[in-house]
């Protein structure tokens, strides 16, 4: 491989499916990608096997090379089982190529929680973060899209956690979109302050002694209205609302689909209205947004969704390829100052004001 490429380690054994939708995504990708090598992580046997069986060109092949993973992380294993049990994975191979330097970037559709306490564990996490977060974009109605954070790494979540997550989403915002002030909002029932659970109360003010740009709390219908840059929660209601939508996108289309098809009326409606279908159903397609970061480690790790096919886990690799080329965990190294002097003025102003 040509060391001056991108490197992507990628787990083949991963996913609901595994090398079935893994190895096709990969040859896809370096289809696309020229400027791409990758490294298929998993048992070598069955990897070579998929390989000759998906038939790549020779310039493809070239830039593929197999790391040998002798096990592999179930989608509904325990977490202490991958981290202790399975330490010859492929999951924990394909992150090992980023600590190692081989890769610049790993991308996984396995097991969330195992991808995360793996991670955590062998790349480390960022000065001054304690949790890392799931953080993605999803596509808003004015054409751009709103980062949300978190969707699924952490169930449990302090305000100081939410407040990190905050600086995270803004530091990753300003890499990705090269905005020096992104705008925050706190994913809530409702806008009022007085609104939500104690936790959310006290995020809110963190955040408004943080010094950060929060434009206050906001409600669901919010992430794809645009109305802010980056949106907050803790990872049970960002993985509830990350599901739904992907749950009414789906809906919407098999809708159109049904109706479209209802008598000859229906159907000539819907050859003359076709332009006007695919593009919408591009738009909606979840498959093209697929791919979330593990913001807050020393190193790029991107979990694709477990049940993508090969369009979806394509989309992710190409993602995970994009952070590399902005220098993603470098800009964040160089922006998580700043803000976390902010977050550290929010505490001690929201410290002063309990004590008055």
């Amino acid at each position: 491989m040509d060391g001056s490429q991108i490197t992507i380690a990628v787990d083949g054994m991963g996913g609901d499916y595994g090398l079935p939708v893994t190895v096709p995504a990969t040859i896809q990708f370096l289809s696309r990608a020229s400027h791409a090598d990758c490294l298929l992580v998993g048992d070598e046997g069955p990897l070579d096997a998929a390989l000759r069986a998906a038939k790549p060109n020779q310039a493809i092949s070239s830039r593929i090379q197999i790391v040998h993973a002798s096990e592999s992380v179930g989608m509904d294993e325990a977490i202490a089982v991958a981290l202790r049990g399975k330490k010859d994975s492929s999951m924990r191979r394909a992150i090992e190529c980023v600590h190692d330097g081989r890769a610049q970037a790993c991308v996984s559709a396995g097991n969330t929680g195992a991808l995360m306490a793996l991670s955590r564990m062998v790349l480390k996490t960022m000065d001054g973060i304690d949790r890392p977060a799931i953080a993605a974009q999803l596509p808003n109605v004015r054409g751009g899209a709103t980062m949300v954070l978190d969707l699924g790494a952490n169930v449990d979540c302090s305000a100081e956690h939410l407040l990190q997550f905050a600086i995270m989403g803004a530091a990753l915002s300003s890499a990705l979109d090269q905005s020096r002030r992104p705008s925050i909002g706190l994913l809530n029932i409702g806008e009022e302050i007085i609104k939500g659970n104690e936790v959310v109360k006290q995020a809110g003010e963190l955040l408004r002694n943080s010094g950060l740009n929060f434009i206050g709390n906001v409600e669901g219908k919010d992430i794809f209205s645009g109305t802010v840059d980056v949106v907050v929660c803790d990872g049970f209601v960002g993985n509830v609302a990350l599901k739904t939508s992907e749950g009414l996108a789906s809906m919407l289309a098999q809708t159109l689909r049904e109706e479209y098809g209802r008598g000859l009326v229906s159907k000539l409606g819907a050859l003359v209205s076709l332009p006007v279908i695919q593009r919408i159903r591009r738009r909606m397609d979840h498959r093209r947004y697929n791919g979330a970061s593990l913001v807050g480690l020393r190193g790029i790790v991107f979990k694709s969704h477990g049940s993508a096919d090969q369009l979806a886990f394509q989309t992710a690799l190409s993602r995970a390829a994009h952070a590399v080329e902005r220098k993603l965990i470098h800009q964040i190294a160089q922006t998580l100052p700043e803000v976390r002097a902010l977050a550290h003025h929010a505490q001690d102003q929201s410290l002063l004001q309990q004590q008055a």
